[in-house]
């Protein structure tokens, strides 16, 4: 028996609208504001690539959200601890040591998050018959996409807005970090009494939580057995080589005055190009992969995915020497880029997909996330002390070089011809 029947409408756009908000802060909305409180880009970058970890690790303790509680337990309580964590932020912005205190708040707000994800595509399978998941998995990547618009977007052109308005930037940041705090809290409320309780959302005890570790145990070991896992790996952790780096500096470069090599754009410059036009271009790119890889395939999309991605590269490499004054030229490079990334990004999607048909499908696809996010946190680490070294040009130039193993890989990855290729219904 079902303890209320509620309209998916009612939760499902909200739900995933909360999981993106705190990810696109601190994967982000973080960089923007820590460079525009004048920290360097080698901590920008370091530290806030750490903050990936959550995301790298989140299939080793996702058993934990099985074992104990529910699963909506957890998503409110997360959904609770991340707004503790924005306005933890929020408080510590004005402060001396503001970098380290905002930075442990973030901590929480990324661990948080990670395991609000857990619970979150969880609940959702837990609370959906097969075909209302069906119906529903393009909204919740919409509204997850929205909420990308609204945090790197809307988020930060307010930011810009209350920096004009104030003439502070510690202030203009801390106000907006506290206007999104109370957004969340709201969330957080509303999801309190709106999300159902489905009957079969209930915590693993006893001999079931024996069980559960030990397949957890059988399914990580064999996901490291698979035909292929080193040609896999590398590619997983490769194949985003030069983005990886380029995404954490895109924005201080865009920031930065020209004295500095950067383009000396305001934030709510970066606001409108990155976070509406990029993300726009971004999720355009996306869905024109997928439909390229409906009709063709992966294995024939792979190379021209991978050099669409990487080319695009090559806007920074210009506008890092050339420096022009014209916004419209650059938002114009950041869309190329972007257009690229969703379009190329999607080979990569696909490729976790095929690699983890088989048992275990669901697990091993999330140890494919957790590989994804280590191969975004560790160039990303050490991006800023490169380009610190060796300034913005050459820096762009060293991306571009950082995609050729990517290349390389393609060459040994065994794909089935017809993976991807939607069937035609008789």
């Amino acid at each position: 028996m079902q303890h209320q029947q509620k309209s998916p409408w009612s939760w499902v756009p909200s739900l995933y609208f909360t999981q993106g908000i705190p990810y696109v802060i601190v994967m982000t909305v973080a960089v923007i504001m820590y460079k525009r409180l004048d920290i360097s880009n080698t901590d920008i970058a370091l530290y806030t690539s750490w903050l990936y970890l959550p995301w790298m690790i989140k299939p080793l303790w996702s058993p934990v959200v099985d074992l104990l509680k529910t699963k909506r337990w957890w998503i409110v309580t997360m959904q609770l601890l991340v707004g503790a964590g924005l306005a933890g932020v929020a408080f510590t912005i004005p402060m001396d040591g503001f970098f380290q205190y905002s930075l442990a708040f973030l901590w929480l707000l990324a661990f948080s998050s990670a395991t609000h994800d857990i619970a979150a595509d969880g609940f959702y399978m837990l609370a959906l018959n097969d075909g209302d998941q069906s119906y529903f998995v393009g909204i919740r990547s919409t509204f997850y996409r929205i909420a990308m618009i609204a945090g790197q977007g809307l988020l930060v052109i307010a930011a810009g807005f209350f920096e004009e308005k104030t003439g502070n930037i510690p202030l203009a940041w801390s106000i907006t970090f506290w206007g999104i705090t109370g957004l969340f809290f709201l969330l957080f409320l509303y999801h309190q009494f709106i999300l159902p309780k489905p009957d079969a959302d209930r915590s693993v005890s006893g001999e079931k939580s024996r069980d559960l570790m030990k397949e957890f145990m059988v399914t990580f070991v064999s996901f490291f057995e698979k035909k292929g896992i080193l040609a896999a790996l590398l590619f997983l952790l490769l194949y985003r080589l030069g983005e990886a780096q380029l995404v954490k500096l895109a924005s201080p470069f865009l920031l930065d005055p020209a004295d500095a090599g950067g383009l000396g754009l305001s934030t709510g410059d970066v606001g409108w190009i990155y976070g509406t036009f990029g993300i726009g271009a971004l999720m355009l790119g996306g869905i024109t992969g997928g439909l390229a890889v409906s009709r063709k395939g992966l294995k024939y999309w792979l190379f021209p995915m991978a050099v669409a991605m990487n080319a695009p590269n090559l806007a920074f490499v210009y506008l890092s020497w050339v420096l022009p004054e014209s916004v419209y030229l650059v938002g114009a490079a950041v869309v190329v880029e972007q257009f690229g990334y969703g379009f190329g990004f999607t080979a990569y999607v696909m490729f976790m997909i095929w690699f983890s048909e088989g048992s275990h499908k669901t697990a091993h696809y999330a140890i494919c996330t957790g590989l994804m996010a280590a191969g975004m946190m560790f160039p990303g680490m050490i991006s800023g002390y490169l380009q610190e070294l060796a300034g913005y040009p050459l820096f762009f130039v060293w991306v571009v070089l950082c995609t050729i193993p990517g290349f390389i890989i393609i060459r040994y990855l065994k794909i089935a011809p017809d993976f991807g290729i939607k069937k035609k219904q008789i």
